[in-house]
């Protein structure tokens, strides 16, 4: 049994209105994001398929790897991206004192130049969510999860909830990492076709 949810109903995600969880339901789009790199040849090969289908996506960098891997970062930027803040250091929100994480957010900020932040997990607390506004930043959840991540599942299972879950607006996550990339480099190709024989375009933050 799964400990996470393939997709977050709109029942949910209204009660929690200060957060970004999807779009314009009314338009034939979606945001594709991807967390955790930037990976060599990993996110090569994303920004590649993003290219060939003709699709952006927002990239939320561990503000680490974007510090070690400034190419692949320029990259994302010179293909017309958008870059979004995931922490410097991965951090869990519910797991280090609320200063500490603020002040990893900081230290990534100077690697992402973004004011848009996903907390790892999407763990957060009141106190650093409302600190976070305060300061300018749009947090950014979504409503399909790809489940990429996952290795007790296949890809075809993967694909097929993608396809279940995806509507007007949704906000899509994927992981461009070592560890999601022998089901991400299987399910991204197919389901990037899916969307386009769908009629769904690509949106930015």
């Amino acid at each position: 049994m799964r400990f996470y949810p393939d997709h977050i109903p709109d029942w949910f995600s209204n009660l929690l209105p200060k957060y970004v969880w999807h779009g314009d339901r009314n338009k034939r789009t979606v945001y594709l994001t991807f967390d955790d790199g930037p990976t060599p040849m990993i996110t090569d090969f994303v920004v590649e398929q993003l290219a060939i289908h003709d699709f952006k996506a927002t990239f939320f960098l561990i503000g680490d790897r974007a510090q070690r891997f400034p190419a692949v970062k320029q990259k994302l930027i010179d293909a017309g991206h958008h870059l979004g803040n995931h922490t410097h250091h991965h951090l869990n929100a519910w797991k280090v004192d609320t200063k500490e994480y603020l002040d990893n957010i900081a230290f990534a900020k100077a690697n992402t130049s973004s004011n848009l932040f996903r907390p790892p997990y999407g763990k957060i607390t009141p106190t650093i969510s409302k600190n976070l506004r305060a300061n300018g930043y749009r947090i950014i959840l979504w409503d399909v999860l790809s489940g990429d991540f996952d290795a007790k599942r296949s890809p075809y299972s993967c694909l097929q909830a993608l396809k279940k879950h995806t509507k007007n607006g949704s906000v899509v996550v994927f992981h461009d990492s070592e560890k999601a990339f022998p089901i991400l480099k299987v399910i991204l190709p197919q389901y990037l076709e899916w969307l386009i024989e769908n009629g769904y375009k690509s949106a930015l933050f």
